[in-house]
Order: C-alpha cells, then sequence, then structure tokens
C-alpha cells in the first residue's frame, strides 16, 4: 500500500475486512468547530475517530504528545488495530492532522498505513458516500508495537541540533510563515512567536495543490530543495504542537527524499522552556 492512497482506491477497497478507516483530524485553539462534532456531521462508512488528544501521554500538558508503546497498543487494539491490518487516515481539512496517525503507526513498526489524499472534503466532492451520528463500534484486536526511535526527536536533540548550526540535522519548520518569522501571534496566546534559531520553514498548507490533494513528487523535490534539504543531510521536521510536522514528513517521502524524524514537542515544547533560544524574522 502507497503511502498516499487516492479516492478511487479506497473506494475500490472499502469494506475489506483487513482496511481499517480511521478521521484522525484536529483543530487548532480558537478554531471553530471540533473534530467530535465534525465526525458526527460525516464521516466515510465504517470510519472510526483516531483521536490523537486521546492517543496520547496523560502525564504531561503538551498537547498529543506520543504515549508509551504498552499504551498506544491498548488504545489502538481497542480500536480494532491488529498488525495484520490496513490502515487509512483521512481528516476533515484535506491534509492537515491525517499524517499524524500515518506517523504514529509507524513510530510503533506499523507500515501498512496511508493518508487519504484530499480527505473528506474530496471524497464529499466527488459524491462519494458518508454516514452521520457516532460511529459503529469495531470488535477490538491485538497489537504488538515495535516502537522506532530513529523517527522520533526530543528537546534534547533539538538543543544538540541548534548548538551545532548548519552542520547537523536539517531543522524544518511547517508552520504558516507568520508564525515563524514572529509576525503572526500564535494560537496558544501564552506562548511567544518565532522559531528555533537556524530553522528552515516551509509550511505545510503549500504542500497541497488547490483541490487539497497534495503536489506531484517533482514539484515537492525542488520545494524541499530550496529549503535545503538533500539528501544527504537528515532532516527533522517540527510544527506548532507536533501535527503538521508529520505533514512535512509524509512529503519528504513523497518526495523520494530519506524519511525524516519529527520532533514531537514542537514549538509548544520549545517556546514554553525559558532556556531555549528563540529567533525571529
Amino acid at each position: 500500500m502507497d503511502n498516499l492512497v487516492s479516492t478511487e482506491w479506497l473506494a475500490a477497497e472499502l469494506g475489506k475486512p483487513d482496511l481499517l478507516v480511521f478521521d484522525c483530524s484536529t483543530y487548532l485553539p480558537g478554531e471553530p468547530g471540533n473534530k467530535h462534532d465534525g465526525f458526527r456531521a460525516a464521516h466515510i462508512p465504517g470510519a472510526l475517530l483516531f483521536d490523537i488528544d486521546e492517543i496520547a501521554d496523560p502525564e504531561t500538558d503538551l498537547p498529543h504528545m506520543l504515549p508509551t508503546p504498552a499504551r498506544f497498543a491498548r488504545l489502538v487494539g481497542a480500536l480494532g488495530v491488529s498488525n495484520a491490518s490496513r490502515i487509512v487516515f483521512y481528516d476533515q481539512h484535506g491534509l492537515r492532522a491525517s499524517a499524524r496517525g500515518w506517523w504514529m503507526m509507524r513510530l510503533f513498526g506499523h507500515e501498512q498505513a496511508a493518508v487519504l489524499d484530499g480527505g473528506l472534503p474530496k471524497w464529499q466532492r466527488e459524491g462519494r458516500p458518508v454516514e452521520t451520528g457516532e460511529a459503529k463500534p469495531r470488535a477490538a484486536a491485538t497489537f504488538i508495537p515495535d516502537f522506532q526511535p530513529t523517527k522520533l526527536r526530543g528537546i534534547g536533540d533539538v538543543k544538540r541540533i541548534v548548538r551545532q548550526g548548519g552542520g547537523g540535522e536539517l531543522l524544518l519548520d511547517a508552520r504558516a510563515r507568520g508564525r515563524f518569522a514572529g509576525t503572526t501571534p500564535e494560537p496558544r496566546k501564552d506562548l511567544p512567536a518565532g522559531h528555533m534559531p537556524g530553522a528552515a520553514n516551509l509550511p505545510s498548507a503549500e504542500l497541497l495543490k488547490p483541490d487539497l490533494t497534495m503536489k506531484d513528487p517533482a514539484t515537492l523535490r525542488a520545494m524541499f530543495e530550496k529549503e535545503g534539504v538533500t539528501m544527504e543531510r537528515p532532516v527533522v521536521t517540527t510544527c506548532g504542537s507536533g501535527v503538521t510536522a508529520c505533514a512535512l514528513a509524509l512529503g519528504l517521502v513523497r518526495a523520494g527524499f530519506p524519511e525524516p524524524a519529527v520532533y514531537d514537542g514542537s514549538w509548544t515544547e520549545w517556546a514554553s522552556r525559558p532556556e531555549t533560544p528563540k529567533a525571529t524574522a
């Protein structure tokens, strides 16, 4: 299964017993609506909500930080995920948070996961069927995780990258350019704006075409190269809270670059720490 699948592919595969579909939407602080109401209003038939605020570490104040492998296995198993499952994640916004689910599955060793290109908006534009109301129950399964630490970075790793300057891993920030530059306030109002010194910026929204599908590999490759990405230099993606950083990771894979690591705490963690340097402009 490809990392990015089309609505045509999903329509043909929908209903097969090994295929699980999840709505992996999230909303920014202060943004109208919420993922639960959106799911009840319309979801792809048979889908369940993959709630990244629930499938998360409950012992931190940071938003949707990764859970332990044991917690992840228990919660996704309760959603019917086994090691034999094929999984497709989609998003109420097109392609914003769905890659977070894709990346989490890969982080815990499950590569049979994909993102629906264009998400629910494209599915609905094409007149494909949707369901309303609560999700239908799904039988629980057993998932055995295989944690892949090379796909993850923590704040200590990013402090090291910033200290090293331009010689180490490339930090690539998925936030909008105004937030990166510090000219637009953060949606989390208690955080300063700006970015990690030395980071590059490629907003995840710029990876998408007007129909909210991802641009072709050659176009993506040129965009990443413009920001300093090479085949030889490892990349660490970051964003506001570790969500759209995963969209950059998906874009890098689609463009043919090695899969990057993701800084899970991202700007929310970095900006909240008094000892970390912040840059603007």
